[in-house]
């Protein structure tokens, strides 16, 4: 036979389009043609294939390869088609048997000496190869990571030789085992944190609902540390969740373990691109590899202006999407934002110590860095003060991560049977229906609204965290109560 096909994944953010490997055999002088859209690295294939067939026992054709790679108008990157090109090769020239090749998927990066390598990205392939109801065939480094998918076959080979053998059946691969969730996550404990009980009270609100946060204090006061603790507290990951993740982090290159929540905290002279993610094979940004978890942006003015606004977009949408001439690529991002600033350049405005040096114009640029905007889109606002040392010195822990992530879940419980969905995720429809407002506590927020000069969009904020306040309270509805506490929030809003 002088065709066969082969088939495997592209690479497309988090989905991992089909792509046919068809290898013919003809006469004439002996050379290899790849068409179909290969980029460099899948041009450069052939080198690496022709080694590793000669390498591997096999002969290598002496006749004329053309090698399609369908379909043709989706680019084709990375060297995850090296395999899938030999095995091509190998079938075309009768050294194996196509049929073999049927209804399988393979996908992995060739040595010269025969041997696999792994690649990115992919458990998007074993997802994609799992929902076609196709066992997939992998390199070792590769065979856990693409098990995750539950109830995906998954086969994981070191060699060339070793996959053409599992395909003679001359020697079987074991099925690679499914590994769920990992239950052994050590995260940094609330106890930690002495005093700043306001501080843990809004730590304890933005968890229950998904609600984005800042910080402003003196330098010490303890922002970071709060900050570290909210992944700690958060509801644990569905299966699907964790999926999820897991999948953004393959394609980055990224290591975490499954099922922990990310906690990113890029330096402030991270560029946009670095937030967002791009390049010219887009690849995930910070935003993105925080999903499901935490983005800390500490010292927030010190981050550029246009940095800073990239974020707007993502903080409504949950996505990001990059463009790029060739393609449009959507990673997801719906990440919970956490920040951290001083209330001056000094740091020391406000802490009664008189250290501070700045004026009232250095102050006002140092904050007018912040947009209104960004500003509006963040929930809670809250004054980190300076501790006095009778709190730092008291020896009584303060209260473990594990008693407020009982409350945070029971909260979260709550919404979702009420809601499907957490509460800052409410659209003003949704809004309208869970957060309805008393007599008395329409006037108390239209009071506010008048005085705080509050946006459509901060009206909207306060009622979700209200909201949040009364789940955490166990109450059906919201009292004055709750409305004034999710108010006294807002106080750089």
């Amino acid at each position: 036979m002088s065709f066969a096909v082969v088939t495997s994944r592209a690479a497309l953010g988090l989905h991992a389009p089909e792509v046919l490997v068809e290898v013919h055999l003809s006469q004439g002088l002996p050379a290899l043609t790849i068409v179909g859209l290969p980029e460099a690295a899948v041009r450069e294939s052939k080198d690496r294939v022709r080694s590793a067939i000669i390498n591997s026992g096999f002969e290598f054709p002496s006749r004329r390869l053309t090698i399609n790679l369908a379909p043709a108008d989706l680019p084709k990157e990375g060297a995850r088609l090296d395999l899938p090109i030999a095995l091509g090769i190998l079938a075309a020239s009768g050294q194996l048997d196509a049929d073999a090749l049927h209804e399988k998927e393979f996908v992995g990066e060739l040595a010269l000496n025969g041997d696999l390598r792994p690649v990115l990205g992919v458990l998007a392939v074993a997802r994609a190869a799992h929902l076609a109801k196709r066992p997939l065939l992998v390199p070792h480094g590769n065979g856990n990571e693409a098990a995750k998918i539950p109830d995906a076959r998954v086969y994981a080979a070191g060699t060339l030789k070793q996959i053409c053998a599992h395909l003679q059946q001359v020697q079987l691969l074991p099925l690679v085992q499914h590994q769920g969730i990992s239950q052994t996550i050590n995260l940094p404990d609330m106890a930690d944190v002495k005093g700043q009980h306001r501080a843990r009270r809004a730590l304890e609100i933005a968890a229950a609902g998904g609600h984005s946060l800042l910080f402003s204090g003196p330098p010490g006061t303890g922002k970071t540390l709060l900050a570290s603790r909210l992944p700690g507290i958060l509801p644990p990951l569905s299966d699907e969740e964790s999926l999820e993740v897991a999948s953004v982090y393959s394609i980055a290159n990224h290591s975490l373990s499954f099922g922990e929540r990310p906690f990113r905290a890029p330096h402030h002279t991270a560029s946009a691109a670095a937030l967002v993610g791009g390049g010219s094979q887009p690849r995930p940004g910070e935003i993105s590899l925080a999903h499901y978890g935490v983005l800390f942006l500490d010292e927030l003015p010190e981050f550029d202006r246009k940095v800073l606004e990239v974020l707007r977009q993502p903080l409504e949408s949950k996505e990001v999407v990059i463009s790029r001439a060739a393609r449009q690529i959507t990673f997801p991002a719906n990440f919970q934002l956490v920040a951290a600033m001083n209330p001056c350049p000094c740091g020391y405005a406000l802490d009664g110590s008189q250290r501070c040096k700045c004026t009232p114009d250095m102050v006002k640029r140092y904050r007018g860095r912040l947009s209104g905007p960004l500003l509006d889109r963040i929930d809670l606002h809250i004054d980190v003060p300076a501790l006095p040392a009778s709190d730092l010195q008291t020896r009584t822990a303060g209260e473990s991560s594990a008693s407020v992530r009982a409350r945070v879940i029971a909260a979260r419980q709550r919404q979702i049977q009420r809601q499907g969905l957490s509460n800052a995720a409410l659209n003003p429809q949704l809004l309208d229906q869970f957060a309805e407002l008393g007599e008395a506590e329409q006037k108390i927020i239209q009071l506010a609204q008048q005085r705080l000069n509050l946006s459509a969009r901060a009206y909207h904020r306060i009622l979700r965290v209200a909201r949040t306040i009364a789940d955490l309270a166990g109450s059906d509805v919201i009292s004055s109560g709750h409305l004034t506490e999710a108010l006294s929030y807002r106080g750089q809003g």
